[in-house]
């Protein structure tokens, strides 16, 4: 299909990217990977301050939303941009947070950014757990508000910082979570993806014009071309993948829309890396960043295998 956002869409995200352009969010990515927050909370409340979680959020509950699409083209500009923090997790938490006393408690702060959420499913790790104030723990018996995080371990992306939840709680939502839940966060972790891809590879467009071998750019070599054409169709065929998902929010697109937006993005990461040479491989250059960041996401709220058996018509997992 072919899918276009209309003016006032691509204004909203118009000005995301004038706004994260500005943020210079390597360094905040730096600062939130050695613990100071300071600098993405500060981001954190202008996205707040721009809509972007109240997208999520219903307007009983003082958001905007739901509104899938905006929030997939939000989330593909912070993926371009490689924001830090439980994005993703916020949005989930505004799709579990689902019964009345739950949502009047935590929804209106969700969505005016003063509130940042991180879910641990399994009794696994939750996702930047020493920066967020709401701390949810998925499990068979329900949703439950974990009294805090546990010690900080670091991820393969350094701006992912990992917490154990601490055990017990509050019983928020008794029961399973449903299918609504794991679509909008594999929404938001599809997007952030594609906007990973989008990046690295006008970087390395960029690189590629820029550095010489016999005394022309590499970029001119037939190969080269033929690597960063193969990037771009494959993350052009993940866009209307992603948004005819969020139009529908079924369980099986949205889970087809994340396995394709990942794996472009994780096959464009590579060829980023092997087209930047070993200076790709230094983690003070910016490259990395988002290189991290692409691997990270792919398993992410699903890993391949479990985003393809869903797609294709199997049990979600």
């Amino acid at each position: 299909m072919r899918f276009l956002l209309d003016a006032e869409q691509r204004a909203f995200t118009g000005s995301l990217h004038a706004m994260l352009t500005a943020a210079d969010t390597p360094s905040v990515i730096r600062d939130w990977s050695r613990g100071d927050h300071a600098s993405g909370r500060a981001l954190w409340s202008r996205l707040a301050e721009a809509g972007v979680f109240g997208l999520a959020v219903p307007e009983a509950y003082e958001g905007l939303g739901p509104r899938p699409v905006e929030l997939a083209a939000a989330f593909v500009e912070l993926g371009r941009h490689a924001v830090p923090g439980p994005l993703v997790e916020t949005v989930a938490a505004a799709a579990l947070l689902t019964g009345p006393g739950p949502a009047k408690r935590f929804l209106p702060a969700l969505a005016d950014g003063t509130a940042m959420a991180t879910v641990a499913s399994g009794g696994g790790y939750a996702l930047d757990g020493d920066a967020a104030t709401v701390h949810l723990a998925l499990a068979p018996d329900g949703l439950w508000l974990s009294p805090g995080p546990g010690p900080v371990r670091h991820s393969l992306d350094p701006a992912r910082r990992l917490t154990l939840l601490s055990p017990g709680g509050e019983l928020l939502t008794p029961g399973p979570p449903t299918d609504h839940a794991l679509a909008w966060a594999r929404l938001a972790t599809a997007a952030q993806a594609l906007g990973v891809g989008l990046a690295l590879l006008d970087r390395t467009v960029a690189y590629a014009g820029q550095r010489s071998q016999f005394g022309v750019p590499v970029g001119s070599f037939q190969a080269v071309k033929h690597r960063l054409a193969d990037a771009k169709t494959a993350l052009e065929f993940a866009r209307p993948l992603l948004f005819g998902a969020a139009l529908t929010m079924d369980p099986a697109d949205v889970a087809a829309a994340k396995l394709t937006a990942c794996e472009a993005a994780y096959s464009t990461a590579r060829t980023a890396l092997h087209l930047h040479g070993a200076i790709g491989y230094t983690a003070e250059y910016d490259l990395s960043l988002w290189l991290t960041r692409a691997r990270a996401l792919r398993s992410a709220w699903g890993g391949p295998d479990e985003c393809r058996e869903r797609a294709l018509g199997g049990q979600a997992r």
